[in-house]
């Protein structure tokens, strides 16, 4: 069983068959130093684990929002939604809710996301390959859909028991703060 320690972050990374990760986001409604705080955390905990991007609901807080770093620095990225997607690019893809397994996985190759940054103003990312993959993984997250469901039917069926034998045993709120953290 893998568990992420809690070193410098206060936020602990949900795993496979926490209910959280399996349930749609809400919009965040109003951007203020809460969510701020959320997002500093967040890019905390995914460079800890480490990692190059991480959904809200992967911490435990059931909003649309998420960060990455692609190479270029972290970015938040709040109530975003793909607007244009195109090709098709398959890679090897990983998740920090399901530690250790990998699985190639085919998406759209080039996407346009739009969302809203920390101040409020609206965001236009055009992305590709690497990039392109790590917005529509997190996108994925906010909409309670894990990469295992992006899988061929049968490879699906030995992912998803694979892992509820790996994962069946772990506590549902590792730190504690679910019922803390709602925005």
């Amino acid at each position: 069983m893998t568990q992420y320690p809690c070193g410098v972050s206060e936020l602990a990374i949900r795993t496979y068959g926490d209910p959280v990760l399996r349930t749609p986001t809400r919009d965040v409604e109003e951007i203020d130093g809460r969510v701020a705080r959320l997002a500093e955390q967040m890019i905390e905990a995914m460079r800890e684990a480490p990692g190059v991007g991480l959904a809200a609901n992967q911490v435990g807080v059931s909003r649309r929002l998420f960060v990455y770093d692609a190479g270029d620095g972290p970015v938040t990225v709040i109530n975003p939604r793909i607007v244009e997607s195109e090709g098709e690019f398959t890679y090897v893809e990983g998740c920090l809710s399901v530690p250790g397994y990998a699985w190639e996985i085919t998406r759209p190759d080039r996407v346009h996301l739009v969302g809203l940054d920390l101040d409020g103003n609206e965001l236009s990312l055009e992305a590709d390959e690497f990039e392109g993959r790590i917005l529509q993984h997190e996108l994925d997250h906010l909409d309670g859909v894990l990469l295992v469901e992006r899988l061929d039917p049968d490879q699906r069926k030995e992912a998803r028991s694979m892992l509820r034998r790996e994962f069946s045993s772990q506590r549902r709120d590792p730190d504690g703060l679910a019922s803390r953290l709602e925005l």
